[in-house]
């Protein structure tokens, strides 16, 4: 564990700042020996349990045995190919037991996987695989069709799943250094960015995670997240390599706080990870005094909320970049504490946290500065961007081991006095949405390219992370005035949901400070005046109508609403969704599934969905049950 506060002993008496960047001693990857990577701590638990469940879905069971198996299929695949150290491929497959094979294949085969999420847009696919050129990339038949991958080999499970050689793979030396994964975020520059993670790094995390959650063959935890976030390594593998068994609930379960909580008591799970939004929803719900669960991790926001004194597990919450290797500084989160927010806890196992000021010099205890990140969990760099390396990956002056570097992070922290870390803020302007992190310029760079904008500025608004939402003011070139749809659909070829804007304002300009940076915080709030709207105002007419746009105007805290609005564009999620099914029901009695809202996302669409459901309903009824509910 860290000492803090950190001085800067290595510094030498006449220096106050670190020599530059490119002055960094990196070791080779066979400098260090990782003693043993995930295909031999995996490899282990098959010996010892074989039979032993490792992953379950609603509607498959796969033992270590048959895991192993199916991984072994890939990595003979792969091997054939001469997939080499550091050569990556892609496996751009949905949260599922074929993924998570995948990923272990690539691993046994001496490969690093790329995970991408199938359900971002084509093009975003495409630019990651345009940068990242893996050997092969595995993905759906569907997706396969879709994608422009001539210039590299695609496969889809089916194509080695039947394979009859499953025997055992050769035993790769893993140096350190070495790639496990890369992960894709968001870029400032308007194209996203691989975080290069290795071997060393992602042990680092697991045997952290075991020591400190007690992890053992008996526990069952879940995977939730999406492929494409990071956090969906860190619910695999340090299970994986402890012999537990890893449930996968399904989609609709996952974003809803009561079937959440239902499935987690019912599946007797042990430890759970779930975003901050997601949390902090189920922290409210009442538990069952029995329940298995012992551990709620919870991270990616700023947590807002602390936990009832009589829930049945305890809430850790966690924060760390994905250049870290998801998780830096860990901590209980007390029912009571006089400290403002719930901190982030403290340096996890070998790692360092420096808080620094302009000049990298540690502020005092209780002062903010900028959080630095050492020790083993920083990554390797950004894949093909030696530049941007160099300026987010600094030689630690802090750390006298030869080449130790740490990572600045853009975040704002203090010390407390219970020598606890608590988050304050960003130096810059990157976002969290949800647990995704965000640079805003990725969002700038994409709406400009259409011909109606001359410039644009992207801002967070919301009081928590669970409302936060993505606001685009922008300015009009050529006298023309697209539609929010127009300029939804532009972005949406481009972006994942997560990204585009909810509102989109028009001004004339934009409000400046005294240095002539654009002033955020003068931004005027969005109002139905000065928003692009999706097409002529309509309010709601009919009384099922108004009652369901009451509902929405205060889910999303708006004054009116059109009946033709789109849910999900008006900023709505599938924790919101979640949300207002909650509310339809208590309002009209009604049972509403999430592809309903889906299916029917205006209050048009669901207002006649409800009435529909209403009139199923009473026409179940007795006469005498049917009187009772006219009054």
């Amino acid at each position: 564990m860290a000492l803090q506060p950190i001085m800067p002993l290595p510094i030498a008496p006449d220096s106050t700042v670190p020599p530059p960047a490119e002055s960094l001693v990196m070791l080779e990857p066979d400098a260090l020996r990782c003693p043993a990577g995930i295909p031999e701590l995996f490899a282990a638990q098959v010996a010892l349990r074989p039979d032993t469940a490792a992953v379950i879905t609603d509607g498959e069971v796969v033992s270590y045995l048959d895991l192993h198996h199916r991984s072994n299929r890939l990595a003979h695949r792969l091997i054939s190919s001469e997939i080499g150290r550091d050569g990556i491929v892609a496996v751009c497959l949905p949260r599922s037991i074929d993924a998570i094979s995948c990923w272990l294949g690539v691993l046994k085969a001496g490969g690093a996987y790329l995970p991408i999420d199938p359900a971002q847009p084509v093009e975003r696919i495409a630019s990651m695989l345009a940068d990242a050129k893996p050997a092969i990339v595995i993905t759906t038949a569907e997706l396969s069709a879709r994608l422009s991958t001539s210039s590299v080999s695609v496969m889809t499970p089916a194509d080695f799943n039947d394979d009859q050689n499953f025997a055992d793979v050769p035993n790769f030396e893993v140096s350190g250094g070495q790639l496990a994964y890369v992960i894709y975020t968001s870029g400032s520059t308007g194209q996203p960015k691989g975080v290069e993670v290795t071997h060393d790094n992602l042990i680092n995390l697991i045997e952290w995670h075991q020591n400190e959650f007690q992890v053992q063959a008996v526990d069952r935890a879940s995977h939730l997240a999406s492929v494409g976030f990071d956090a969906a390594v860190w619910e695999v593998w340090p299970y994986l390599t402890a012999g537990a068994s890893l449930y996968l609930p399904s989609d609709e379960t996952r974003i809803s706080p009561e079937a959440l909580r239902d499935w987690l008591v019912s599946n007797q799970i042990s430890i759970t990870f779930l975003p901050t939004a997601l949390a902090e929803r189920v922290m409210l719900l009442e538990w069952p005094a029995s329940t298995a669960l012992r551990f709620l991790l919870t991270g990616a926001d700023t947590l807002h909320r602390r936990p009832a004194t009589n829930l049945p597990f305890e809430i850790v919450n966690n924060y760390g970049p994905t250049e870290c290797t998801v998780v830096a500084t860990s901590g209980r989160v007390s029912p009571i504490d006089s400290d403002g927010l719930p901190a982030i806890g403290r340096a996890i196992a070998s790692t360092e946290i420096y808080l620094l000021d302009e000049n990298l010099r540690p502020v005092a205890p209780g002062e903010t500065g900028e959080l630095y990140i050492g020790g083993a969990g920083v990554a390797r760099g950004y894949l093909n961007r030696p530049d941007l390396t160099l300026e987010k990956f600094l030689l630690d002056p802090f750390n006298l081991a030869p080449g130790a570097r740490m990572y600045r992070t853009g975040d704002l922290a203090r010390m407390r006095a219970n020598g606890e870390f608590a988050y304050v803020g960003r130096v810059d302007e990157q976002i969290k949405i949800l647990g995704y992190r965000i640079e805003p310029a990725e969002i700038e760079a994409v709406i400009d390219r259409h011909p109606s904008i001359a410039e644009s500025v992207v801002v967070a608004r919301g009081c928590d992370c669970a409302d936060m939402r993505l606001t685009a003011y922008v300015t009009l070139r050529n006298g023309t005035t697209p539609s929010a749809t127009e300029l939804r659909e532009h972005l949406r070829s481009v972006l994942p949901d997560y990204m585009l804007p909810a509102t989109y304002v028009k001004v004339e300009g934009f409000p400046l400070t005294v240095s002539g940076k654009i002033d955020r915080t003068l931004l005027p709030e969005p109002t139905i005046d000065n928003s692009l709207r999706d097409q002529d105002f309509s309010a709601p007419s009919s009384i099922l109508e108004k009652r369901l746009a009451a509902i929405i105007c205060e889910l999303f805290k708006l004054q009116t609403v059109s009946v033709n609005d789109n849910f999900f564009l008006l900023g709505g999620h599938s924790l919101l969704g979640a949300q207002l099914i909650i509310k339809i029901r208590a309002e009209f009695g009604v049972d509403l599934a999430l592809r309903n809202l889906f299916e029917s996302p205006s209050i048009a669409e669901l207002s006649n969905e409800i009435e529909r459901l209403i009139v199923a309903r009473i026409d179940r009824m007795t006469e005498a049950e049917a009187q009772a509910l006219l009054g």
